[in-house]
């Protein structure tokens, strides 16, 4: 295995929000092994050598990955050798997992050290006992994924081959996996909470234990050098919690037109010096609702945004390097969005730094599309407690970026709104109450599209596909404070949510509008793409349907931002404003001119 750092796979840190100056980059090449009958532990591949061998932290089904099977993947196994650095003796050793799809055992030494079930969260697992400095230990990691069991999924088909907004599975590591080495006590990670009010951060610096004469200090810096420090207690608190206002002639306000950052250093001090010490960065903005504004620093900045699914041809789920994480971001803007809905996985956090520092707004988004309770065919994954435990995980990672403006839990979830409360119902609350007990400072929206529960719910809002401008634009001219508005099944008509009642609403999904220029010549039944609604049959249609759909919610005085759908195509969908490939389908100047003319709800 390389030890050369820079000869790996996505070589960059992975955690640029809470950084240290040691670690150790366990991607490359592995031992790998598919379980096709999940046998493997009554088999003995705990113990034996593996018959392929995978580049991590691309998952099996991937090119990049060397393997490039797409078959149902019941259970794989992964092993290499790892050797802690005889430097990191006195220390705990962490490894950590960025993700692993879906229920991850992990062995170090032939010991169990680990287990963690959720595809989308990261996980950390303490093998300073397995592992001794200079000792040369395998490291062995089982990941199962039952492709038909209803877990949280996301857009991972349950069928052999992907069809409409459906497509390929990941199984297994996807995200780095590193070591690190940190003190008996040490710092966890910080919670960054900005308070424009006060011209401060709020800072919370969770620890492993309490140090006994210790302090935490927290510093501020920015591009003229150290703005404000502050000092706590060690041995009093789990959490201390500091305040750093910042000097009027230093503040900075973070928005998409300043995405300014500060630089924090964090550090855990003994009286003989620091004991452990981490940097993170900070961005100063606040979000806030009045009536049917959704302001960010006290001003109404209407949310263009659009879909992204955060897949690629050759990596799936995982982007091939870091500059393609950027180039989407940058390939948005071009556009004319200045934002996101993250949609159906969590994105690896590199994605978030890209977004913090290009100031780019984004929706954190769970995956788990059209959950319900029902059986069969019709279930694609069900609500559970591991929903609730998985989104405080990326509740926890996620907390302290500036680029996020507000959660969405769920999404599409589809079940009518009857008289029986049903599991759906239990952990669409669960999941609300939850983010809104983690973080007050964000609008949190119960779920998107369609099955609203919670009728304290921040956010309002649709998913429309109307694909005709003026029936769009109708289906909201009733929007208006007591209307009864509910969203409802398109087949029976039945009521999928609770009314609104007069919250900040979006159409959180639209357009989608279907064209393929490879495919337009060809007949109808030999087109393999997918979209929504009729197919435009040229350029001059596709740009008038655009322009009519964006314009109907600029132009709606009680609309405060709109996603549409979307960045890339995805496989067969193929109703993005970019190829699969990233190459531009249109005239991007003007889908640029058609969505940044001011919006109504910007001039009232």
């Amino acid at each position: 295995m390389p030890d050369d750092q820079t000869t790996l796979p996505r070589e960059e840190y992975p955690r640029p929000q809470f950084r240290r100056e040691r670690w150790l980059n366990l991607n490359g090449r592995w031992e790998f092994e598919i379980d096709r009958g999940d046998s493997g532990l009554e088999r003995g591949l705990l113990d034996a050598p593996l018959s392929d061998e995978i580049l991590v932290p691309f998952a099996p089904e991937t090119t990049l990955s060397g393997i490039g099977d797409r078959d149902f993947l019941h259970a794989v196994w992964y092993r290499r050798t790892i050797r802690v650095p005889d430097d990191w003796a006195g220390t705990r050793v962490l490894l950590h997992f960025g993700a692993v799809d879906h229920d991850a055992t992990v062995w170090v030494g032939g010991v169990q050290v680990g287990r963690h079930r959720g595809g989308f969260s990261g996980f950390t697992v303490d093998i300073t006992d397995a592992a001794p400095p200079g000792a040369e230990v395998p490291l062995v990691v089982r990941a199962r994924d039952e492709p038909h069991a209803p877990q949280a999924r996301g857009k991972q088909s349950r069928e052999h081959t992907p069809r409409a907004a459906l497509y390929w599975r990941t199984t297994g590591i996807w995200q780095t996996v590193w070591l690190e080495p940190v003190p008996p006590v040490a710092l966890r990670r910080p919670r960054v909470t900005p308070n424009v009010a006060a011209g401060a951060f709020d800072v919370e610096v969770p620890l492993t234990a309490n140090l006994p004469g210790g302090t935490v200090r927290v510093t501020v810096s920015d591009d003229a050098g150290e703005v404000v420090s502050a000092e706590v207690r060690a041995d009093l608190d789990l959490a201390p919690r500091l305040s750093l206002p910042l000097p009027a002639g230093r503040q900075r306000l973070w928005s998409p037109a300043d995405p300014f950052l500060y630089d924090l250093r964090v550090e855990l001090r003994s009286a003989s010096g620091v004991v452990d010490e981490l940097a993170s960065y900070a961005g100063l903005r606040s979000v806030a609702i009045t009536g049917k504004q959704v302001r960010l620093n006290g001003e109404v900045v209407f949310q263009r945004l659009v879909l992204d699914q955060g897949y690629y041809p050759d990596g799936l789920m995982t982007a091939p390097s870091d500059a393609d994480l950027v180039r989407d971001i940058e390939l948005a803007l071009a556009a004319g969005f200045n934002g996101a809905r993250l949609h159906q996985k969590v994105f690896e956090e590199r994605y978030l730094y890209h977004a913090d520092r290009l100031g780019y707004l984004v929706w954190g988004e769970f995956g788990d599309w059209g959950c319900n309770t029902g059986q069969g065919e019709t279930t694609n994954q069900q609500p559970g407690a591991s929903y609730v435990q998985e989104w405080l995980e990326v509740l926890e990672r996620d907390y302290s970026h500036p680029s996020i403006v507000g959660w969405c839990p769920l999404n599409e979830t589809w079940q009518a709104y009857g008289d029986r409360i049903t599991a759906l119902d239990d952990v669409t609350r669960a999941m609300y109450l939850a983010t809104k007990a983690f973080d007050t400072s964000r609008p949190v929206l119960d779920t998107s599209g369609y099955a609203h529960r919670v009728a304290e719910s921040d956010i309002f809002d649709s998913h429309d596909y109307e694909q005709d401008p003026v029936l769009f634009a109708a289906n909201y001219a009733r929007l208006a404070d007591g209307d009864p508005y509910v969203n409802r099944a398109d087949s029976t008509g039945e009521s999928w949510s609770i009314a609104y009642r007069g919250q900040p609403f979006f159409v959180s999904e639209f357009g989608g509008i279907w064209w393929n220029p490879a495919e337009a010549s060809r007949p109808q039944s030999m087109r393999e793409s997918w979209g929504y609604g009729d197919r435009v049959r040229d350029l001059d249609e596709f740009y008038a349907r655009f322009e009519g759909l964006v314009g109907a919610l600029l132009d709606h005085p009680d609309m405060f931002g709109y996603c549409y759908t979307q960045l890339t195509d995805v496989f067969q969908e193929q109703n993005g404003l970019y190829g699969f490939d990233r190459s531009e389908k249109f005239d991007l100047a003007r889908i640029r001119a058609a969505q940044t003319r001011p919006a109504a709800i910007e001039r009232s």
